[in-house]
């Protein structure tokens, strides 16, 4: 069971899913993987700078995380995939996976229009199919942080169609991962930290 497998910090922390045994298949056939993924989410903090600053293509939220895997071997990976029939070839190209390691990948859509779930969750069904992915994660944020948004004057920054909890478990609950296991965290308002005073 996924909270029996999960650090007290972890727990109390994030809002945690798991579909198909996710968390099993992680802690059993890839330690390292999960040790990884369980050690950067012990360290992270939202810092109230990340989001008064706001701007850039990549938010302070991805990077820290980012940064942290590709620092422990992780990468981020494109696949070169295609169609073979009747002996003509066709490319068909997946998605980049943000931070990929020895077929555990990990997506982080912390302020992202909501189809991006839609493009993640496509990209883990159709790898796992092709047998290169065998676990896929997923680091977005719970959908209390609003309330912090609000009160730092950033909620309009935050609207309710981007990447957040309550726009992600739908469409994993309506198969939209395929059969590929999944594991989700969301980032919690316990982790807001304000540097700026």
């Amino acid at each position: 069971m996924l909270q029996d497998r999960l650090p007290p910090f972890i727990a109390a922390h994030y809002e945690c899913h798991e579909w198909r045994h996710a968390s099993a298949i992680l802690s059993q056939d890839f330690p390292n993987e999960w040790w990884d993924i369980l050690s950067v989410l012990e360290v992270f903090r939202l810092k109230k700078s990340w989001i008064t600053q706001g701007g850039g293509r990549k938010s302070k939220v991805s990077e820290f995380i980012d940064g942290a895997l590709y620092g422990r071997g992780w990468e981020e990976k494109d696949f070169k995939t295609g169609v073979y029939v009747d002996g003509v070839y066709t490319d068909s190209p997946t998605h980049s996976v943000d931070c990929f390691r020895n077929r555990v990948a990990l997506e982080i859509e912390w302020n992202n229009k909501d189809p991006f779930f839609d493009r993640d969750l496509n990209n883990f069904r159709l790898l796992f199919d092709l047998q290169a992915v065998s676990v896929g994660v997923i680091i977005t944020r719970c959908d209390d942080l609003q309330s912090i948004f609000k009160q730092i004057g950033r909620g309009t920054s935050y609207g309710a169609s981007t990447t957040h909890m309550g726009k992600l478990l739908p469409r994993i609950e309506g198969g939209g991962g395929g059969g590929c296991p999944l594991l989700v965290f969301g980032i919690s308002p316990t982790l807001f930290e304000d540097d700026e005073t």
